[in-house]
């Protein structure tokens, strides 16, 4: 393989690398800390891990989920910090970032960073990102992206006794002071289903359950689920699952062979569930329980097998595959498939009752149009069928997907998709403006539905509000889909989900989850179903784009196996990197990929501004011991580990004076 330019030994601490202190912690405020202000000099004597984050990024949800049971381990060494350092303008306000740190069972100090001003200390360039402080207040690594958690536990322990031998590690409780607890029938809802008695059934993230609801919205009929975290199958005491979202009704012709009539997308378990409504049964049906990584080598699980890569495409058994946060599900006939919106690597997947297979998405993150397998999505969040001016199905989905605060249409293609953007300018582009979709603007929305007259209601989460997409017919520029965007409703508590309800008198009523809310809220619509145009503005994410001049750039991409870990060639190259741009000419070279952990590129002089697109991926494996004989222990196997970030970094092209300099540096784990 072609090695990566930058060092691959094990990680130095201490006098090894050069002394650099860490910065002073600044912000708003901080949450988790009984209204105290925490400093650096309060950690003195703590191993500390600065965790960079913003609540609507999934790789961020996916590192505070792998950062728990190394911090219940060592409470009395480690202090996580998280820094939250928001991308969209609502994860700025103080009471959405306080309702995110609940939602999410936050248990370590959280720093109120709205303006960036940690997040530019500490030269972090993506969500998220670990920065990791050794007793004596230095910055001893810096890590982005997902699968840190081993690397981090061996720098801890390695810290741990390196400290300790010295005298200036301070064993005993940190700064963290837990929250008041609050009750509730409902706790951070995240999407519902009309049952077919009259009922409702919502999945109930906040309590790891499902609630079901009379029809009223209020009145709990009974819960499905223990309300523990976990992932357990069995009765609706025993059953456990982990911030539950989507949920599908199954067709009523398949329930019998499939024995159970709703899908549920249980997004921290990674799994689906089958729940049979008759005694509240719950079984997994898809999923191990484990995160589907990207380009991991044992994402495929079969019993009796040794685990293996997954084949873009291959239809795999349900149980034998890992998933990665799905976020919602729906039926499509036309597939013969639940179509399942795969926030946690930015794919849509089907699941045909026994066997799941990639649809649409190359794992990347972004927007593109086009045939499935080409297509790139950002945190699919929402699906519903799409209906016709006649109210009757028309065979394709529409899709929120947040990230790129875009609505999108999945129109099957034989056995796969093709995807056409309806709203939505990219990654950074965000904001309440209604008309004309090619400018309109969203919020990072989260759940959609279709209107008897084929238009489609957008839970526009972000903005607090519920949006109108009316389809014009006649495809626009590049093949998008034309129409016209309104507004239904403002001032809701991050609408997560709506249903559409139509009376006997042929009346419209929405049913929204409005989930900081804590609540399902009806909205009645006028008869003619039209909104008000509103214009509040557009924004761009306040990070502040990297200055780079034209010509030659070096990229550079420091990986660092952790202590006790070795680069993993069993399966070929242990690195790799993939770059490209928006728009694809800001690159005249450098595009496309490799093996080599660094690239030249070649910066467009006639292109102002856009966005480097970096993917990097690097497995590492336990080195196993040697025996008296020099030799491997036999029958001791290494734990392999894979570490990876998909990078979008805003540029601008200035004069060469006025750049960061020759060399872009976007540490993977340094």
């Amino acid at each position: 393989m072609t090695q990566p330019t930058t060092s691959l030994s094990t990680f130095k601490t201490g006098a090894d690398l050069p002394r650099v202190r860490a910065s002073e912690l600044v912000g708003r405020g901080w949450l988790n800390t009984g209204g105290k202000a925490v400093t650096l000099a309060d950690l003195r004597g703590k191993i500390v891990v600065l965790d960079f984050w913003t609540f609507c990024c999934i790789n961020c949800l996916h590192v505070l989920d792998e950062l728990r049971e190394l911090e219940e381990a060592h409470r009395d060494v480690l202090v996580i910090v998280g820094v939250h350092s928001p991308k969209f303008e609502h994860e700025a306000d103080p009471d959405a970032l306080r309702a995110a740190v609940e939602r999410y069972d936050v248990r370590h100090p959280v720093l109120d960073d709205p303006d960036l001003v940690t997040w530019g200390a500490y030269t972090a360039r993506a969500w998220p990102t670990l920065v990791v402080v050794d007793p004596e207040g230095y910055v001893v690594a810096q890590m982005a992206g997902e699968g840190h958690a081993s690397a981090v536990a061996a720098l801890v322990e390695q810290l741990v006794v390196e400290h300790e031998a010295k005298g200036t590690l301070h064993r005993g409780d940190g700064p963290y002071v837990a929250p008041e607890p609050t009750s509730g029938t409902l706790r951070f809802p995240a999407k519902a289903v009309a049952l077919p008695g009259g009922n409702l059934l919502v999945a109930d993230a906040g309590h790891h359950s499902l609630a079901e609801l009379a029809a009223d919205g209020e009145t709990l009929v009974r819960r499905i689920g223990s309300g523990e975290r976990g992932l357990a199958d069995g009765g609706p005491e025993e059953a456990r699952f982990s911030e539950p979202n989507g949920l599908a009704l199954v067709p009523a012709e398949l329930r019998e062979q499939l024995g159970y009539d709703v899908l549920v997308a249980d997004t921290v378990n990674h799994a689906l569930r089958g729940v049979r409504l008759t005694d509240g049964a719950v079984t997994t049906v898809a999923g191990t329980g484990e995160q589907f990584m990207v380009g991991g080598q044992e994402n495929v699980v079969v019993p009796g097998e040794q685990p293996r890569a997954y084949a873009a495409g291959e239809r795999v058994a349900g149980r034998a595959v890992r998933l990665s946060s799905p976020w919602d599900v729906a039926w499509s006939p036309e597939l013969g498939a639940f179509v399942v919106a795969m926030a946690g690597n930015h794919t849509l997947w089907a699941f045909d009752g026994e066997g799941v297979r990639l649809l649409a998405g190359t794992m990347n993150e972004g927007l593109e149009d086009g045939a499935g397998a080409e297509a790139w999505f950002a945190q699919p969040s929402g699906l519903a069928a799409a209906l016709g001016e006649d109210g009757q199905p028309d065979g394709a989905l529409w899709l929120a997907d947040s990230e790129t605060s875009a609505l999108r249409r999945v129109e099957p293609a034989g056995d796969g998709v093709v995807l056409r953007t309806a709203v939505g300018q990219g990654l950074f582009d965000f904001g309440h403006r209604d008309g004309d979709a090619a400018q309109a603007l969203l919020q990072h929305p989260l759940g959609v539905a279709t209107l008897p007259d084929g238009s489609v209601v957008v839970a526009d989460t972000y903005n607090g509000a519920l949006r109108r997409f009316a389809p014009a017919g006649e495809p626009g520029a590049g093949g998008r889909v034309t129409g016209e965007v309104t507004t239904l409703a403002t001032g809701l508590a991050e609408p997560s989900d709506v249903l559409v309800q139509v009376t006997d008198d042929g009346g419209v009523h929405l049913l929204v989850v409005e989930s900081a809310a804590h609540r399902l809220t009806r909205v009645a619509l006028p008869a003619s179903l039209a909104g008000e145009v509103l214009d509040g503005g557009a924004r761009r994410t306040q990070r502040p784009a990297t200055p780079v001049a034209s010509g030659a750039l070096r990229l550079e991409v420091p990986f660092v196996p952790a202590p006790g870990q070795k680069l993993d060639e069993r399966w070929g190259p242990a690195t790799s990197l993939q770059v490209s741009a928006t728009p694809p000419e800001l690159l005249l070279e450098g595009a496309g990929g490799g093996t080599d952990l660094a690239r030249e590129l070649v910066i467009n002089p006639e292109v102002a501004e856009g966005v480097l697109h970096v993917t990097a991926k690097a497995a590492s494996c336990d080195v196993v011991p040697l025996g008296p004989d020099g030799e491997p222990l036999p029958d001791v196997f290494p734990a392999c580990h894979l570490a990876q970030q998909d990078w979008g970094v805003p540029v601008t092209v200035v004069a060469a004076e006025d750049a960061d300099g020759p060399t872009l540096t976007l540490p993977l784990r340094g």
